[in-house]
C-alpha cells in the first residue's frame, strides 16, 4: 500500500467525516497525505481494518480511485455531493467511457424487460457503455444485454464490493467485472441498507451522459435517478406505456415534467451524439495524459483498445460500403471485436465519416462531388 493510499483510507474510514468534507480538505491542503499529516489529531486506521483494505486492494483488478486522481471520472466531478473516492473491481478506465444509464422497475413486465434488452443491445453497438445498479428487473436485463452484445457495462452498488446484492446476480457481477466495472463509494464491509441505495443513484446518473427509464411506478427509485440526472444537467429519456399499466405511470410523470419521450434506441443515439463529441475531446485529453504517466496493466490495455491503429481504421473503411451494414457484419469482415468497432465507429461518426441508420446499421457518408 502506498503512503497516499494509506492516507486516503484513514480519511475514508473516519466516522462522521463525509465525502464533501474530505473533498474540501484534500483540495485545501493539496493532497490526502498533507492533510492527514497537518491535523492535530490525525485519523487512525484500526490495524485490522487497514490490513483488510490492503489485502482487498492487492487483489487483481481492484482499485481505489480518489478525488485527486486523474482517473477520477470527469462527469462525476460535476454533480452535487460527488463521492470522495470510488472502490472499483474491473477496469476503472471504463468509467471514462460515454455511458447511458438504463434504470427501471425491479418487477418489470416481460415487455419492459424486452425493451430494456433491446435498447441496451442497440445502444451498446452504437458505441455507448451501459450503466445501471445490478438490481433485479430492468437493471439486470440491461447489464446482460450489453454483455451479450460484447460491450462494456458498469454496475454501481449501494454497499461494499466484498458482497453482491441481490445474491442471484453473483455470476452477472463477475461477468461485469471482467468486461467493465463494479463500482461503489462504500468501502468493503458496508452491508446493504435501504438508505444507501438512493445515494447510490446519484452515481448512476452522474457517470452517464443521459438516463433512460424503461418502466417505473410512481414510487420507483428510478424516478430518483431521473431527477438527479436532470439536476446534473443530463438528458432524461422515458419510454411511454399503456395508461392502464401502473409501471408506466412513473415514465408518464417524467414525460410531463420534461423528459424526452422515446420509442426507439436510435432517438437516444441522435440526442447523445453531440454530447458524445464533447466527451470524445475530454477522453482524448485523458488518454494523452496516460502517455506520459506510469499506468497499470489494466489501464494500458484499455488505452490500447481505445486507440486502434490506423490500419484498423483502414480495414473498417474498406469493410463499410454505402449500403448500411450491421456491426455483426463488420465483425465478420474485419475480425475486430464489437467493443473495438463500437469505439471506432463512434469516433468515425463524430469525424463525419460514417452515418448511422435506424436499427444500428452503419454506412460511409457519400462524398459530394
Amino acid at each position: 500500500m502506498t503512503p497516499a493510499q494509506a492516507a486516503w483510507l484513514r480519511l475514508l474510514r473516519t466516522p462522521r467525516l463525509g465525502a464533501s468534507a474530505i473533498v474540501q480538505g484534500v483540495e485545501q491542503h493539496g493532497s490526502a497525505e498533507t492533510w492527514v499529516a497537518s491535523r492535530e489529531r490525525p485519523p487512525r486506521l484500526p490495524e485490522a481494518v487497514g490490513e483488510a483494505d490492503a489485502r482487498w486492494l492487492a487483489r487483481p483488478r481492484r482499485q481505489l480511485v480518489c478525488w485527486d486522481s486523474e482517473d477520477y471520472p470527469s462527469l462525476l466531478r460535476r454533480i452535487d455531493d460527488p463521492p470522495a473516492a470510488l472502490w472499483v473491481i474491473g477496469d476503472a478506465t471504463a468509467l471514462w467511457l460515454p455511458q447511458l444509464a438504463i434504470v427501471g422497475s425491479r418487477h418489470a413486465s416481460a415487455g419492459g424487460l424486452a425493451l430494456a434488452r433491446d435498447f441496451a443491445a442497440t445502444l451498446t453497438r452504437s458505441g455507448l457503455a451501459i450503466t445501471s445498479g445490478l438490481a433485479q428487473g430492468v437493471d439486470g436485463a440491461a447489464h446482460q444485454a450489453c454483455l451479450q452484445a460484447q460491450g462494456q457495462t458498469i454496475a454501481v452498488l449501494g454497499h461494499g464490493l466484498d458482497r453482491i446484492y441481490p445474491r442471484e446476480h453473483q455470476s452477472l457481477a463477475e461477468a461485469i467485472a471482467s468486461a467493465g466495472a463494479l463500482v461503489s463509494e462504500y468501502p468493503p464491509g458496508t452491508a446493504p441498507r435501504p438508505g444507501l441505495f438512493p445515494r447510490r443513484n446519484r452515481l448512476i446518473a452522474g457517470l452517464a451522459l443521459g438516463t433512460l427509464v424503461v418502466e417505473a411506478g410512481l414510487n420507483s427509485g428510478s424516478l430518483i435517478t431521473a431527477r438527479l440526472a436532470s439536476e446534473a444537467g443530463r438528458e432524461v429519456f422515458a419510454i411511454p406505456g399503456s395508461i392502464h399499466n401502473p409501471l408506466a405511470k412513473g415514465c408518464h410523470r417524467l414525460i410531463r415534467e420534461g423528459a424526452k419521450l422515446v420509442e426507439s434506441a436510435q432517438e437516444i443515439h441522435e440526442e447523445l451524439a453531440p454530447l458524445a463529441r464533447v466527451w470524445a475531446d475530454q477522453l482524448r485529453g485523458h488518454l494523452s495524459n496516460w502517455e506520459d504517466a506510469p499506468t497499470s496493466a489494466v489501464a494500458g490495455d484499455a488505452r490500447a483498445a481505445a486507440q486502434p491503429s490506423d490500419p484498423d481504421y483502414d480495414r473498417v473503411r474498406q469493410a463499410l460500403g454505402f449500403d448500411p451494414v450491421s456491426i455483426d457484419e463488420l465483425v465478420s469482415r474485419t475480425a475486430l471485436t464489437v467493443a473495438e468497432l463500437s469505439s471506432m465507429l463512434l469516433k468515425m461518426e463524430l469525424d463525419g465519416e460514417v452515418s448511422t441508420t435506424p436499427g444500428g446499421r452503419y454506412s460511409r457518408k457519400h462524398e459530394r462531388g
